[in-house]
């Protein structure tokens, strides 16, 4: 379907994954400079590259919220505050795990690890729920999100036990996965 014939829920969704998809890009930029293993670029010379990132990504947020909250979905594949409880839930449950019984320094990238996966997930909810996604395909792209979130834990919990170089890898599989599950659901949006 093209874009012009979306409905303004399922455009904002749209756009929020281009957003989203350019702090990625922009994330990953910062990333590859300032964490190279020889020869890192530190301090605003790539610092500046969170400033879009950071930007982006706020108004990806912004742009998704205000799709699902103006959807006017028939179908639901989760209950009314599930997601956003079940968010919350996760968050502490991994908080303990990684910080108590890994001993795992807590950085801000498992809140956006799990805030991620809240966020897809409400969308693919929405897509589903006004139609524009079938109920195979959404549920499919929840398996998604859910592998790509274990798979960004695991490089969370990983990283600091890791080598410069094997740990400066290991920083850009999330970036990466998460930008690609983000084109998935969006070509699944142009194609539905």
């Amino acid at each position: 379907m093209p874009i012009y014939n979306f409905t303004v829920p399922a455009k904002r969704i749209f756009e929020s994954n281009i957003l989203l998809i350019i702090c990625c890009a922009f994330y990953l930029a910062w990333w590859l400079l300032a964490f190279k293993p020889n020869g890192a670029i530190k301090g605003m010379k790539t610092g500046w590259l969170l400033i879009p990132a950071f930007a982006a990504g706020l108004a990806a947020i912004i742009f998704a919220v205000r799709g699902i909250t103006s959807s006017q979905a028939k179908a639901a594949l989760f209950p009314n505050w599930s997601l956003l409880l079940g968010d919350i839930a996760l968050y502490i449950i991994l908080l303990f795990i990684t910080r108590l019984l890994f001993k795992r320094p807590v950085t801000t990238e498992l809140f956006l690890i799990v805030g991620w996966a809240a966020l897809a997930l409400s969308e693919i909810d929405t897509l589903y729920g006004i139609g524009v996604f079938s109920h195979i395909l959404a549920v499919i792209f929840v398996a998604v999100v859910a592998a790509g979130t274990l798979m960004n834990f695991i490089c969370y919990m990983l990283y600091y036990n890791l080598g410069k170089r094997a740990g400066y890898f290991d920083g850009m599989i999330p970036l990466i996965g998460v930008a690609l599950i983000t084109l998935s659901i969006s070509i699944a949006m142009l194609s539905a």
